[in-house]
């Protein structure tokens, strides 16, 4: 079945309070070194009483000011998160109740830096079956709240922020070309954040903090990413020369300078968010796909090839037409 969706309207929140480098000189990190090792310069950090949920509200609230959109039609709203406010209720229903959109079903997604992805399929394949028409994409993460800031290896790559993208019905061509997913939970050890349960096998875990085997995720991802992605495009029927852009999950420059190395992708075709907003988990992407689009780069017909990978073990991805 052809896809039949459309992205009609984008927008991000991004909290006030910046995070630079020089603040973690009180653990010994200086901002050359961060740099030199990340990429990343910045990250936005959620207030005291901000969290996911109000994060991608103000989103969605900045999507219809600059769209001049009306949401009071939207029939299913979609948030990507591994950081919700609660258990229950969804930050999807908290979005829903806020806005008071009558007719709308909700619901969280938690597949970590793979989210936006998943998410995107999802919301493609009810509008392309006819079970919606007009669906909210959200992506929210307020990951500065399960950060150990004495840990040196988590807290320099993370950042909040949110984005909301508006998905309907397309007269046209759809957005969706192809996607493919995998996962590998035999490695859900390497990145972890406890909640219920503090034990993962033998692994006592830090309370309600996030984790990460930085060394063996990268290595992971190496190995793994390039042949995701080539399983991709040839699931499209499209070659790496046929895509115009490359916009993969943020984690940090030196390993997306390492995968397009390693796929033989010119970084002049990468779309990346972490310079200045840090690793924003689900968020990364869909921020790339904003910053893109507030700077014009991106044109009606473009091949985007987008993919994620993270927390679960996931990776997996979407080729899509702008």
């Amino acid at each position: 079945m052809k896809s039949s969706s459309k992205i009609s309207a984008i927008a991000a929140y991004l909290p006030k309070k910046i995070c630079t480098n020089n603040d973690f000189k009180k653990i010994d990190i200086d901002d050359e070194w961060v740099i030199r090792r990340t990429g990343i310069r910045e990250r936005r950090i959620a207030g005291e009483n901000e969290f996911s949920s109000t994060m991608a509200i103000n989103a969605v609230k900045n999507l219809k000011k600059t769209y001049h959109t009306n949401i009071d039609d939207v029939d299913m709203i979609i948030v990507t998160t591994f950081t919700p406010d609660y258990l229950t209720p969804s930050v999807a229903a908290l979005v829903q109740g806020y806005f008071d959109i009558s007719h709308a079903g909700t619901m969280d997604l938690n597949a970590a830096c793979t989210g936006f992805t998943y998410g995107l399929c999802v919301a493609d394949a009810l509008i392309t079956t006819g079970q919606n028409k007009k669906i909210l994409l959200i992506a929210t993460e307020s990951l500065s709240k399960i950060l150990d800031y004495a840990d040196r290896n988590t807290c320099i790559l993370l950042g909040d922020a949110a984005v909301a993208m508006l998905l309907e019905e397309s007269q046209g061509e759809g957005l969706c070309i192809a996607s493919d997913f995998f996962s590998d939970g035999k490695k859900a050890g390497l990145a972890t954040c406890s909640n219920l349960s503090q034990q993962y096998n033998e692994m006592v875990l830090k309370n309600k903090q996030f984790e990460q085997d930085g060394r063996k995720l990268y290595e992971y991802v190496l190995k793994n990413v390039p042949i995701g992605i080539q399983a991709l495009l040839k699931r499209a029927n499209l070659k790496k020369d046929d895509i115009d852009w490359f916009v993969p999950h943020s984690a940090n420059y030196r390993m997306i300078e390492a995968l397009c190395k390693r796929l033989h992708i010119m970084l002049q075709k990468t779309l990346i968010s972490n310079e200045f907003y840090g690793n924003t988990s689900s968020v990364s992407i869909p921020l790339a796909l904003w910053m893109a689009s507030e700077k014009k780069q991106l044109k009606k017909g473009d091949f985007l090839l987008l993919y994620g990978f993270g927390g679960g073990l996931t990776h997996g991805g979407v080729i899509i037409k702008w």
